[in-house]
């Protein structure tokens, strides 16, 4: 039995996924981390290095008034900062890596074309090939920016591999919106491939 094997058959057993979340910095990604675990968000500092969260994360399904639980995995999510000295550092985080959470300031108009970049060579990582892909357009309730829709034409995400899983959801860090969509998505779609669950 090789070591992903048995790799596979503990995660299947805790239920457990390897998030990495990305981008460059000021993109709201410490601020995302801290939101969806119910943490305060007034008081943030860029990130210098990594941080680890690990959450549990439910979820539920509403039918006819009654709460059914249709999952409950631990999410350990890698928060990697992401100033231009630090990037080179990434690879070091790629190992194991069950979903890529890709975070877009989508008010940041004269960065897109390095985050199109920094994005373009993270999907050319190996390493990185089976992971399923969430772009969070965040800072949406900031006038004046993007759309996903956008960010998605700016991103090229259309030309992107046809075997990558991959979605894009706007939302805002700061109000909370959009986070819990995308994170549904991505832990069903993690789900599906790791656990074999619709």
């Amino acid at each position: 039995m090789g070591l992903l094997s048995i790799i596979r058959k503990i995660k299947r057993k805790e239920k457990e996924m390897r998030i990495l979340m990305v981008g460059l910095d000021n993109s709201g990604k410490t601020t995302i981390v801290l939101k969806i675990n119910g943490e305060d968000t007034s008081v943030i500092s860029p990130t210098l290095g990594f941080n680890i969260k690990t959450i549990t994360y439910q979820k539920k399904s509403r039918h006819i008034s009654i709460h059914i639980e249709i999952g409950r995995y631990t999410l350990n999510i890698w928060d990697v900062g992401g100033q231009k000295t630090i990037r080179s550092y990434w690879r070091n985080y790629f190992e194991q890596t069950d979903g890529l959470v890709w975070v877009v300031d989508s008010s940041d108009l004269r960065r897109l074309d390095d985050c199109k970049m920094e994005l373009d060579n993270l999907l050319k990582e190996e390493r990185l090939s089976g992971s399923s892909l969430l772009i969070l357009a965040n800072k949406q309730d900031i006038k004046g920016a993007l759309t996903p829709e956008d960010i998605a034409k700016v991103l090229n995400l259309e030309a992107m591999d046809k075997t990558r899983h991959w979605n894009i959801v706007g939302c805002s860090a700061y109000t909370g919106e959009g986070l819990l969509e995308g994170f549904d998505w991505l832990v069903q779609d993690i789900a599906s491939r790791i656990y074999m669950l619709a």
